[in-house]
């Protein structure tokens, strides 16, 4: 068993790559979360997002000895309990947290439907990212043309296979490496989905940021 060292900040559980990228790129930027700078593991469930969901308990049982707190996120898409409103999925998730010895000391971010809501966003670092800087017709044009957007709302109702078809329109692999690009330029003030908000609220209750004497900088 590892040593009791409560000087460890976080330990993330995700279900891939890419929410680990994303999870990653918001703790290099604290200013922009509005927290001091966290120190962070990462972990993968081999199971994916149903993984995380009904196993994520066990599978960080042991670390509640070494980490302050626990993240645990996963697609709603996939997991298993694709009717379950979010806020359920979350409870019921951290109840087991808190029964397997983390107490209040871990939360559940079930993200509806996936993780590709919160990189889609109106910025033209989006365009950039994704491969389509000086594309006719624009992304988001292109977006509208084949019904994954509709006139006036900012985020595809089907986030994944928009990504999905819109990189492999241009050549372009899908990697985490974009996921976390991504989320290192893009406004997080301006995404407005909840289990985006309640990622960051939790952070900030958790590691507030420290008081300065010099200029605040935003991001």
């Amino acid at each position: 068993m590892m040593p009791h060292d409560p000087n460890q900040d976080l330990i993330v559980l995700t279900p891939g790559k890419d929410e680990a990228a994303v999870v990653r790129a918001m703790l290099s930027r604290p200013r922009a979360v509005g927290i001091r700078p966290v120190t962070a593991e990462f972990q993968q469930h081999p199971d994916r997002d149903a993984g995380c969901r009904l196993w994520g308990h066990e599978f960080l049982r042991r670390e509640s000895r070494r980490f302050q707190h626990a993240l645990v996120l996963f697609d709603r898409e996939g997991c298993g309990a694709e009717d379950v409103p979010r806020e359920q999925l979350e409870s019921e998730v951290e109840q087991r947290f808190a029964a397997s010895g983390w107490q209040d000391r871990a939360a559940a971010i079930a993200i509806v439907p996936e993780l590709e809501v919160w990189v889609w966003d109106t910025s033209a670092h989006v365009e950039k990212t994704l491969g389509w800087t000086g594309h006719v017709p624009t992304l988001r044009e292109w977006l509208v043309q084949k019904g994954f957007l509709r006139q006036g709302v900012t985020k595809p109702e089907r986030p994944k296979e928009a990504m999905e078809q819109a990189l492999r329109l241009v050549g372009k692999k899908r990697s985490a490496a974009t996921y976390g690009q991504l989320a290192l330029k893009l406004s997080f003030s301006r995404c407005t989905d909840p289990a985006f908000a309640k990622l960051r609220g939790t952070l900030q209750r958790w590691f507030p940021r420290e008081q300065s004497t010099g200029p605040d900088q935003a991001e």
